[in-house]
């Protein structure tokens, strides 16, 4: 400050003489323009030294000021202390600092009078100093500020302390670039890709899926190493993997342009795990994410981190599995599990549909069959099943109680069997879960986060047509040569044309397998279609809504805006109906239950319908799911499922151009 009033002193003397000899110049001019001239001179000069010397007393004050608060502080102490400091107003304008600030923050330059915000612009008096600092930048390095109020005479002065940390936090951040991720890639139909192709061709199109795997990784410099014919592991730094995550894993896009027939391609399933303290835990979280991926219906790729799961892809169909192996295996062990209970709980999800109850029905007879005492837990007013329900509580070979009862006969060894839901909080009754130590699931959905953890056998097909047809299946391996019952056949026959909407979607060869042995134990047709009939009500009703639809985007998306009872069953059915429309490849059913819009959603295939209602918060499975919005108003929840569809056709189409 004083060496910029020692710069502007000398000037204001120069100013003067100059004035000076101009006013002595018009004497020997004009006498008149002399008198003039002298007269603002002598009234220039007493103004100057007016405001000089008031300007000094200012300067004096201040500077008495400065010092009297440093002094506090110890001024001595603050010019050698080990830190660049500063002093600043409370408005922000610079009025001292020691050498070391001098030095090493400003270079040289001097900053007086100066405000802070032009340097810092980050720092805030207003808000108290924060724990950790003011992370600041400054002519290439970088600094944690820290800054305290010093008040005096009414007005505040604040010290602050840079600390530079430039190397620190370099080292920081490389460290959180360089950290490791690690990917597990599985080939999830290699053996269908290899029994689709032909001899010749066997080898160039696994060498080729290797070869595409290996360049990509490597194009993002990754480590990359064959575990198996068909898994690969893969080490990635962190700022390579985020690329990767940018890039949306289009090695899926790159894997489907390798085909061993026209209708069999290689398809992906990557699980990533990310952000991990240890290659332990970067191992199981991996794990994870490839479990998820393959249990939503693989082709995708799915990232686990400490948040949670963010997924990729998956717009493909899953695809059959044609060995049933796996279906043998678990027959042995639930055989076991049947075997070593006291007692058994069938339960399906809430709200329970022909498959869910079908599939608990013919569960139900092979475990009575097995020798071991069984209930099924239903709840007898929110189903969609009262006409199957009523013919089963008439032939009364089967125990069906109310989720409440239920809870009476769980004991130590009690064994719960979920069928046609994965998910505690879609069950019928989630005490009945979190109290029985020992659970079996059996669920084609495909795989949502939040899924049961704890569950001593997982038998989860997602490319299964139904919980149904996987039940026939199991029912074949069981111990003990279980006969169905002609009603039995007909409530899992029940399941399967429900899901299948007729055999016409989602339907294999082990599909009709399973159909086929139903048949064989009895099933009719004909009485399992009388499951599907409704009242002539109903049926006016379920056309009012279909006749309200409308299109977007090969699309039909129709509200009904009434609510009654049977509301969620006439929505299901009306979006079914739906799918009959020439160009339809999705439907959408709005409606309103207990002041909440539902969205019930149905595709033929085309459309990825579970993918649209998880941008929403629901779920579900590729042409059969559902979301619920915690909202009232119609409009706003159809303007959101709008803008859910326009995202997943923007993905596709990434898909597309990926292919093309």
């Amino acid at each position: 400050m004083k060496r910029h009033i020692r710069f502007y002193s000398p000037v204001i003397y120069v100013l003067l003489l100059v004035c000076t000899a101009l006013t002595m110049v018009t004497l020997f001019c004009d006498r008149r323009l002399f008198l003039i001239s002298a007269a603002i001179f002598l009234v220039g000069i007493l103004f100057v030294l007016a405001r000089t010397r008031k300007i000094n007393g200012d300067i004096h004050k201040f500077l008495s000021a400065m010092s009297e608060s440093l002094a506090a502080a110890d001024q001595s102490v603050l010019a050698a202390f080990p830190l660049p400091t500063m002093g600043v107003r409370d408005d922000y304008e610079i009025v001292w600092y020691n050498d070391m600030l001098r030095t090493a923050v400003l270079g040289e330059e001097d900053r007086y009078g100066d405000s802070l915000r032009e340097i810092f612009p980050l720092i805030d008096f207003s808000l108290a100093c924060p724990p950790h600092g003011v992370e600041c930048d400054w002519q290439g390095r970088k600094y944690t500020v820290y800054y305290t109020a010093s008040p005096h005479l009414g007005e505040k002065m604040f010290l602050c302390y840079f600390l530079d940390d430039t190397e620190l936090k370099d080292i920081a951040a490389k460290y959180y670039r360089t950290r490791p991720g690690l990917a597990i890639i599985l080939v999830d139909n290699y053996d269908e890709l290899v029994q689709s192709a032909k001899e010749n061709e066997r080898s160039q199109i696994l060498s080729e899926l290797g070869q595409a795997i290996e360049k990509y990784c490597r194009s993002y410099n990754g480590f990359i190493r064959q575990l198996e014919k068909d898994r690969y592991l893969a080490i990635f730094e962190e700022e390579d993997l985020s690329e990767m995550i940018d890039d949306r894993f289009s090695i899926l896009e790159e894997a489907r342009r390798i085909a061993a027939s026209d209708t069999m391609t290689a398809t992906l399933s990557i699980g990533v795990a990310r952000g991990c303290d240890s290659f332990p835990e970067l191992d199981n979280m991996a794990q994870q994410a490839l479990d998820m991926s393959l249990g939503r219906g693989g082709d995708q790729a799915a990232v686990k981190t400490e948040n949670g799961f963010v997924f990729f892809g998956g717009v493909s169909k899953g695809v059959e599995k044609r060995t049933k192996v796996k279906t043998r295996i678990v027959a042995g062990a639930l055989s076991e599990l049947i075997q070593s209970s006291s007692n058994v709980i069938l339960m399906g999800h809430r709200f329970a549909d022909l498959d869910a109850f079908g599939s608990a029905v013919g569960m139900d007879r092979a475990v009575r069959q097995m020798g071991k005492e069984s209930l099924i837990a239903i709840d007898p007013e929110r189903n969609t099943v009262g006409e199957l329900l009523a013919r089963v509580r008439q032939d009364g070979s089967h125990r069906i109680v109310a989720p409440a009862q239920a809870l009476e006969y769980i004991q130590e060894d009690t064994l719960l069997i979920v069928v046609d839901t994965h998910s505690p909080s879609f069950m019928e009754s989630e005490t009945i879960y979190r109290r029985c130590k020992t659970v079996v699931v059996i669920d084609h959905h495909r795989k949502v986060v939040g899924h049961v953890e704890n569950a001593i056998v997982f038998f989860h097909e997602p490319y299964a047509s139904s919980a149904s047809e996987m039940v026939t299946e199991l029912i074949q391996y069981l111990s003990g040569n279980i006969r169905l019952s002609k009603l039995d056949a007909e409530a899992l026959m029940a399941g399967i044309m429900l899901d299948t909407k007729n055999f016409t979607i989602k339907t294999g060869v082990r599909t009709f397998e399973a159909a086929a042995y139903l048949r064989r134990m009895g099933a009719d047709t004909v009485e399992v279609r009388k499951m599907f009939s409704t009242s002539m009500d109903v049926y006016q009703r379920k056309s009012r809504i279909v006749a309200s639809a409308e299109f977007y985007r090969n699309c039909a998306i129709a509200v009904a805006p009434v609510e009654y009872e049977d509301i969620q069953i006439e929505a299901a059915q009306a979006a079914d109906e739906l799918l009959g429309i020439s160009g339809v490849d999705a439907s959408f059913v709005l409606y309103d239950r207990d002041g909440t819009v539902n969205i019930s959603a149905r595709s033929m295939g085309a459309v990825n319908v579970q993918i649209i209602m998880e941008y929403l918060g629901g779920g579900g499975h590729l042409n059969m799911a559902a979301c619920q919005l915690e909202i009232q108003s119609f409009e706003n929840a159809k303007q959101m499922l709008l803008e859910a569809i326009d995202r997943y056709e923007e993905g596709l189409s990434r898909k597309n151009n990926g292919k093309a």
